[in-house]
């Protein structure tokens, strides 16, 4: 692609910073993994002169050059990937989402996403609730497995979206984290992008009100350390919001590769399932609950430690 196509930034950065880092500070909407790809790829300038290493250190008085490509087209034709059907009705589609889909289309995702294998099901979905995220109500994160909503036309899509930002909605997710917390409790702590790592999130006094509940099902203890499984209710639904509140109070969840830290404990992927969502519909006058079962990975991971636990 030639450069005269691409966005030109150019800016003189803090000296003894990280190249990737100082890119992904001056220009918020690049993480530093994409600061990344464009550094190796020879799109980023210092003193014009091609850099190809994204721990290079600045230097007072360096001018970094960033050529941004534009926006990668996103092709939303549908794909026959198979899905978990837990409910469908002419108004909505109520899925079991396998932890490792990302939901929607995005930067380094324009195939084979959930939203892919929606719009094969669905033909006449496109363009509901708008063009890159039809039908979507909310979100789940790409390692989080459990129920997701999809709305099938503009009203109701607007009557979900109605409810979830009233706050009407009871999500439950399971998790186990490390550690013993206290029997149940209340964690309410404003959440935002973290201004050093952009792909991650953190507590800050000036980020958006962010408030989860949980309770605690069952405690483990023996060979692979302290553990515990969690009924976790979030009422508002900020980005990676358990995942972050857990690991803000010292409990972190299993397998989170951002959030987390290493355990012996053998576990293929981040211990977060949405479990049930409670919710009414436009066809029903009273709520419905959704609910996913725990999957078998995850149930395995409970069968190790049950039987190593101490009695």
């Amino acid at each position: 692609m030639a450069l005269t196509s691409m966005r030109v930034e150019t800016f003189i950065a803090e000296a003894g910073s990280r190249l990737d880092r100082a890119i992904a500070t001056r220009l918020p909407e690049l993480t530093r993994s994409a600061a990344q790809r464009l550094i190796e790829r020879g799109l980023v300038w210092v003193n014009g002169a091609p850099v190809l290493r994204p721990a290079h250190r600045i230097r007072s008085g360096d001018q970094i050059t960033v050529h941004i490509p534009p926006p990668e087209p996103v092709d939303l034709t549908p794909e026959p990937i198979p899905l978990d059907v837990l409910y469908e009705d002419e108004n909505v589609l109520v899925i079991h989402k396998p932890a490792g889909m990302v939901v929607h289309p995005g930067a380094g995702h324009t195939r084979g996403t959930l939203i892919h294998a929606i719009l094969a099901h669905c033909p006449n979905l496109e363009g509901v609730g708008g063009v890159l995220r039809p039908g979507l109500v909310h979100r789940l994160d790409k390692e989080t497995s459990g129920v997701l909503l999809v709305a099938k036309n503009e009203r109701t899509y607007h009557f979900m979206q109605a409810q979830f930002k009233a706050r009407t909605v009871r999500k439950v997710y399971d998790a186990l984290v490390i550690g013993h917390p206290p029997p149940e409790g209340t964690i309410e702590a404003p959440i935002a992008r973290d201004p050093r790592y952009r792909q991650r999130m953190t507590v800050v006094p000036t980020g958006r009100p962010a408030r989860t509940r949980y309770r605690v099902l069952k405690t483990y203890e023996g060979r692979w350390g302290r553990y515990a499984r969690l009924e976790v209710y979030p009422e508002t639904g900020r980005t990676h919001q358990i995942r972050v509140h857990l690991a803000y109070v010292g409990y972190p969840i299993v397998g989170d590769p951002v959030y987390g830290r290493r355990t012996a404990l053998p576990c293929p992927r981040l211990f977060l399932h949405a479990r049930a969502l409670t919710v009414r519909l436009p066809s029903h006058p009273e709520p419905i609950t959704f609910e996913a079962p725990l999957p078998p990975d995850l149930q395995e991971v409970l069968r190790v430690l049950e039987e190593t636990s101490i009695r």
